[in-house]
């Protein structure tokens, strides 16, 4: 069985659980590989779900499958890791791939780490709740830098959002080659490429033929990053179409 089916499998497990046994159930954080395959399966699962990922605009995010006649309250087992150094004045900078590569030393499955938002040299590590506090005693450095930790378990009381550099433009369409083309400085051709590689995710799916974007969405091309797409459907004197680009840093 290749991984793929092996994703489908657990989904819907997960998903025939929620019904037998009438309590929530959660999938692992999905990468958009994961989401895309969760996306064809809906109309497949025996209960409804909804996805979140800690915050707006996650990348990563878990599925709650939930049942229709369920009687008790639920939260997502979510919490937020707030990393800071112990020596601010004597801290180097890191990145995501520090931080990460650091959680990742400790032996945690990928499945089991959201987003990490890196601002400051602060780092905000979106995790399952079940090791918050493994990752809260083992995480000591990033780099050569000493850190101290937090836990927030709370994800709905925290300001953390992804910081964005915005970008107005014009396009021929809301056409996503068209998109990604002006996004990137890409050519149409080039764009379609990716399209064609299924490297292009709209909001988690996969994204295989030249489609309209809405505005509001969530483009994600892989090698290249991800923003957010905004228009007002404003066309310019020659017909081209007013856009914004909210660019994840």
């Amino acid at each position: 069985m290749d991984e793929q089916e092996l994703v489908k499998k657990r989904l819907l497990d997960l998903s025939r659980q929620a019904d037998n046994r009438q309590f929530v159930t959660f999938s692992g954080f999905l990468n958009l590989n994961e989401q895309n395959i969760y996306h064809s399966l809906c109309k497949e699962f025996f209960t409804r779900t909804e996805l979140f990922g800690g915050y707006d605009y996650a990348e990563r995010q878990m599925v709650a499958f939930i049942p229709d006649a369920l009687c008790y309250g639920w939260n997502y087992p979510i919490c937020c890791i707030e990393a800071r150094p112990l020596y601010p004045k004597f801290a180097e900078g890191f990145n995501h791939r520090d931080v990460l590569g650091a959680v990742m030393h400790l032996g945690i499955e990928r499945n089991r780490i959201g987003d990490i938002l890196c601002s400051n040299k602060r780092a905000y590590i979106f995790c399952e709740e079940g090791i918050g506090t493994f990752i809260l005693e083992n995480l000591t450095q990033i780099r050569h830098t000493m850190m101290q930790l937090s836990l927030m378990r709370d994800c709905s009381k925290l300001s953390i959002q992804p910081e964005f550099e915005e970008h107005e433009d014009m396009v021929a369409s809301n056409r996503i080659d068209a998109i990604i083309a002006r996004a990137y400085h890409l050519s149409r051709s080039e764009a379609a490429a990716y399209i064609a590689a299924d490297k292009v995710f709209i909001n988690g799916k996969s994204v295989n033929c030249n489609s309209a974007c809405e505005s509001g969405s969530i483009v994600s091309v892989r090698g290249k990053g991800r923003f957010v797409f905004e228009t007002d459907q404003i066309l310019s004197k020659k017909g081209k179409l007013r856009v914004r680009f909210q660019m994840y840093r």
